[in-house]
């Protein structure tokens, strides 16, 4: 089947050979097709390609919310990749489109409290650009919520980080894509996706707010951060919760240098990070919030055993009370035992 390479999705695999207009060959048969392909045809000013027939999944009427959901999702993802995709070609993207997948995810996010079981169903064991942006987007718009702002500032903040890693449609898919440790070249180009960011925005949207937020997502209230080692002081409100959901969402996801971890030693590593580099009122929302969501979870421990959180502990939030099979497991009191995974 003939597709419009903006309509490509991830896991199509190509069925011939692909030329550009001057015959060079750019990308091979049974290539299957990921977001570095799509970029690639976009570069070379590819617009149809040919790939093998989609397979319609089988929907289990068990999962009907589930797979609601994803789809909510999955439609979000598609329009972020046509930002970033337009974004790249023309410096530029059509603010509608974003607006048209925040307000329908929005709805659904309303509907939907239990922030841990939404956040283990929209894993993905290939998280790039495109899943991470909505992912933070979404986490954005919780923190807003626990935090007071109004229904307008919610999805404003909400937008905010659903943009924040925009600028990255101007660096390489090679560097961005790259496997191991960067050189200092290559660290210096990555962190100008915040300028690149920035200027994006403001040529796209008249949110000033949004731009702020893409060069400020990476500064620490202690000034360590960057493009501008700001402080506290100056760092946008927005910015303060954006960040706390894009480190949290970043520290979940695998990386080639850095394994994936669970949702609860990541909530304790940003817990820390509260005093001092993070927002420290955005973070307690954060673990306020997310806490009492994972009593009832089933989660494994760090000695491979299978349980259920019955109980968190007051005097220590991130030891809490797990059953495994008959018998209990108090992780305050047995300080060798962490919970090491948590599935929906």
């Amino acid at each position: 089947m003939k597709v419009h390479v903006t309509d490509l999705k991830h896991g199509d695999c190509l069925t011939t050979d692909t030329f550009n207009s001057v015959g060079l060959h750019v990308l091979p048969k049974k290539t299957v097709v990921q977001a570095e392909e799509i970029t690639i045809l976009i570069r070379h000013k590819i617009e149809y390609v040919d790939i093998e027939p989609r397979s319609m999944p089988l929907m289990d009427e068990n999962t009907k919310l589930s797979q609601d959901l994803k789809d909510t999702f999955d439609y979000a993802i598609e329009n972020y990749e046509s930002i970033f995709l337009e974004a790249l070609t023309k410096g530029s993207f059509t603010q509608s489109i974003v607006d048209d997948s925040l307000q329908s995810m929005l709805v659904s996010l309303d509907e939907h409290k239990d922030v841990v079981s939404l956040l283990l169903l929209f894993e993905r064991d290939d998280i790039d650009t495109y899943n991470h942006s909505l992912q933070v987007g979404l986490l954005s718009y919780y923190i807003a919520t626990w935090l007071g702002h109004s229904k307008e500032e919610r999805f404003e903040i909400s937008r905010a980080g659903y943009l924040h890693d925009i600028g990255k449609s101007q660096i390489s898919p090679a560097l961005l894509n790259k496997l191991g440790s960067l050189t200092a070249d290559e660290e210096e180009e990555m962190k100008r996706h915040t300028s690149y960011g920035y200027d994006i925005i403001r040529k796209s949207m008249s949110d000033e707010t949004s731009a702020l937020v893409a060069l400020q997502h990476h500064e620490f209230e202690d000034g360590t951060g960057y493009p501008k080692m700001l402080h506290k002081s100056d760092i946008h409100p927005y910015t303060q919760i954006v960040a706390v959901a894009n480190v949290y969402m970043g520290m979940t996801t695998a990386r080639a240098n850095q394994p994936k971890q669970g949702l609860v030693a990541v909530l304790r590593k940003v817990h820390e990070l509260g005093f001092g580099k993070l927002n420290g009122n955005a973070v307690q929302a954060l673990t306020a919030h997310l806490l009492p969501n994972f009593v009832g979870k089933n989660v494994q421990l760090s000695n491979g055993e299978l349980g259920t959180i019955i109980m968190n502990n007051p005097l220590d939030m991130f030891k809490p009370l797990v059953k495994v099979d008959e018998k209990f497991r108090d992780l305050s009191k047995e300080r060798n035992l962490s919970v090491e995974e948590v599935f929906i």
